[in-house]
């Protein structure tokens, strides 16, 4: 027997247009739908758009107005909304723009928030200029930026050459902690460490997607920069990865994934360093060691930022290269 008059949305299983039916059975539901559609009423069936549970007649009476439902026909199969995504996903690659009309077109008809949620950040994901390099051609990448950045890659370089500078203050900073006698020993060390970043422009190349060979460890295809994970971990079990150089907000969020120290800059590197200098009992301290640990990727993993271990990492400096045997050049006494 049919009951009140209820609207749903259905669609097939093939396309993005979703009509609105009303019907009080699901018989009468499958009847209108399948007259719509085009399909044949002999073996064709419903199925809830989120999850692909296929409709009884007793479940169809405990649907809410406007629940929306993908009309199989014969043979044909829905896995959930998710397998929707990944047909439009698997398609980004070759049909972009077509890709982003489906989008908008489902978007424009959505009301769940978390699927309007992920239609929105995929056409935010493919709103990108990424091989654009210089201001002329992505303008909105450069708002809110000095205007003396002309291209990407010269602020991904100062982007990453600050935060390099602010562990060389870091550094210097310490020596108010370092034991009076050693004080000028560790002042020189700090000088050969700076000495030495500006040498290599405070390694900025990390981030730049122009120099492949030295940012190859954090650095993919284009720009595209994976989390590392937890220090003690070789994957980022959330997949977190970005790309600064293809849009503005994904530029902004960048700036909060972290360049985590796996052996601990505050709590182990610099107290190790004003340790060594201070017994160093006539040794060489291996400076050069510590500048590893501090500047490059040897220690240095970048993560996002909710990735990034803040509790202690309990690892310590190698003993066996802190002191090295007595060079000619920059002896440290």
């Amino acid at each position: 027997m049919s009951g009140t008059l209820r609207a749903f949305r259905v669609r097939g299983s093939g396309g993005a247009e979703k009509f609105g039916v009303a019907a009080g059975s699901l018989r009468g539901l499958l009847r209108k739908g399948c007259r719509l559609l085009q399909l044949p009423l002999a073996g064709s069936r419903l199925c809830l758009y989120e999850d692909g549970t296929e409709l009884t007649e007793g479940f169809f009476r405990a649907l809410p107005p406007q629940t929306e439902l993908v009309l199989l026909g014969p043979g044909e199969t829905w896995p959930g909304c998710f397998g929707d995504v990944g047909r439009l996903l698997g398609a980004c690659q070759s049909q972009r723009d077509a890709v982003v009309e489906a989008a908008r077109r489902l978007l424009a008809d959505e009301r769940a928030p978390k699927r309007q949620k992920l239609l929105a950040d995929l056409l935010h994901n493919l709103d990108e200029n990424i091989l654009a390099e210089d201001k002329a051609d992505d303008q909105k990448w450069f708002e809110g930026l000095e205007s003396r950045f002309k291209n990407k890659s010269s602020y991904m370089r100062y982007s990453c050459e600050s935060r390099i500078r602010s562990y060389m203050k870091e550094v210097g900073g310490f020596i108010s902690n370092v034991h009076p006698s050693a004080r000028d020993a560790y002042k020189r060390i700090i000088d050969l460490m700076l000495d030495k970043l500006k040498s290599v422009k405070y390694n900025g190349c990390y981030f730049d997607r122009r120099e492949e060979e030295e940012a190859v460890r954090l650095c993919t295809v284009e720009g595209w920069f994976s989390c590392q994970g937890p220090f003690d971990s070789d994957y980022c079990p959330c997949k977190h990865s970005i790309n600064p150089y293809s849009n503005r907000e994904s530029r902004i969020l960048f700036s909060t994934w972290n360049l985590d120290h796996i052996i601990e800059k505050k709590r182990t590197v610099v107290p190790e360093l004003a340790t060594a200098v201070k017994t160093r009992d006539g040794r060489e301290v291996n400076w050069e060691y510590f500048y590893q640990l501090l500047f490059t990727l040897e220690n240095l993993k970048l993560v996002h930022i909710a990735c990034h271990k803040k509790t202690n990492h309990n690892l310590s400096c190698d003993k066996t290269k802190i002191y090295r045997k007595r060079k000619q050049n920059h002896k440290v006494s």
